[in-house]
């Protein structure tokens, strides 16, 4: 118990200075909502904190600290609070102050032009989360969970710029069915969503590439990306977290405590997997937080037509992770004990 209050200590602390502070934004009421949207936010994340502890583990300790300190001011203010209002002052004929204004003063005028976004945001989170589950799909594996057929698909990895061809195929389609305002918008904030991933892992792998003299330069700056892209990560769940927070209140002040509280949470429980080593104890455990991240792209891209209810996209998260968990468990008890201790 002491160990996981060390290792949660963080999230502890903002839990405390984001209660306080709804009780006195809001009252009870402002600390119930939070409460409420700071659960929400950690129960549908748990594929996030998978995928970012798979990236997370290969990083030196100084940029998993800076996840925790400066990706945490990224995630709340940055894309809890200021993205949603850049996106409604870049689709409106307003000014940013009068956004901020409205926001604060006019809250369900403003929801209603951020959900006017909502098209573009899905594409543009939806492609670069397609992205990277097929970046795994398409990577060669020592364990296969769908074996067979993963494995297939994993041997076509050779075939250059597959991920991405398929990416345009499925936004070209999904483009066709949208509204006529928003086909061009929501087309090139898809193509953007593959070109950010797509930038980011080029400028990585020229990063680690190199050898020598250059290793620790190179370290440091493959940090930086990796450091880059779980952020982009980070916010490409966190999109429709916002939207759908608005369900639940139209306070931004409120909506970006509790997203906030529950995205410390989500950072603090991504290192605490590195740590305790969690991905090698159950091997199929990355697997299924990939193929959630696959499902909630696909969900993203539904939801520009369909209202798809985050309680769905949860629960397919969730018979993932859980289908992943059991195999993993499954996998070792067939493992003979000499091998288990050569792999510890």
């Amino acid at each position: 118990m002491t160990f996981l209050i060390q290792h949660f200590k963080y999230s502890l602390i903002v839990t405390a200075i984001g209660l306080s502070t709804a009780f006195l934004w809001g009252g009870v009421t402002g600390v119930f909502v939070v409460a409420i949207l700071g659960i929400l936010e950690v129960s549908l994340s748990f594929d996030n904190a998978v995928v970012n502890a798979s990236v997370l583990k290969d990083m030196h300790p100084i940029w998993q600290d800076r996840f925790l300190t400066w990706g945490i001011l990224i995630a709340v203010f940055g894309m809890r609070l200021l993205f949603p209002i850049v996106i409604v002052t870049e689709t409106s004929d307003l000014g940013m102050i009068e956004v901020v204004k409205m926001a604060l003063g006019d809250p369900d005028r403003y929801s209603e032009h951020l959900l006017t976004a909502h098209a573009e945001i899905s594409a543009f989170g939806g492609m670069f989360l397609l992205m990277v589950f097929l970046s795994f799909l398409f990577n060669e594996k020592d364990l296969y969970w769908l074996g067979t057929i993963e494995e297939k698909l994993a041997k076509m990895g050779h075939i250059k710029s597959n991920e991405m061809l398929i990416s345009l195929g499925v936004l070209l389609f999904v483009q066709h069915f949208l509204p006529l305002e928003h086909k061009l918008s929501s087309l090139l904030a898809g193509v953007g969503g593959i070109f950010l991933f797509s930038l980011i892992h080029t400028v990585s792998e020229l990063f680690t590439e190199k050898e020598g003299e250059v290793m620790a330069y190179t370290a440091k700056h493959a940090g930086v990306m990796g450091f880059l892209y779980l952020e982009v990560l980070d916010a490409s769940f966190s999109f429709d977290g916002v939207i759908g927070a608005f369900a639940i209140t139209k306070d931004i002040i409120i909506i970006m405590l509790g997203l906030g509280i529950g995205a410390m949470f989500v950072r603090c429980l991504t290192v605490y997997l590195v740590e305790q080593g969690t991905l090698d104890e159950y091997v199929f455990l990355e697997h299924g937080a990939h193929y959630a991240i696959g499902a909630l792209a696909f969900i993203m891209l539904i939801s520009t037509q369909i209202e798809v209810p985050e309680v769905i996209t949860g629960l397919i998260g969730a018979t993932f992770i859980g289908l992943a968990l059991f195999s993993s468990i499954k996998y070792k008890k067939n493992i003979p004990p000499q091998e288990q201790e050569e792999t510890a």
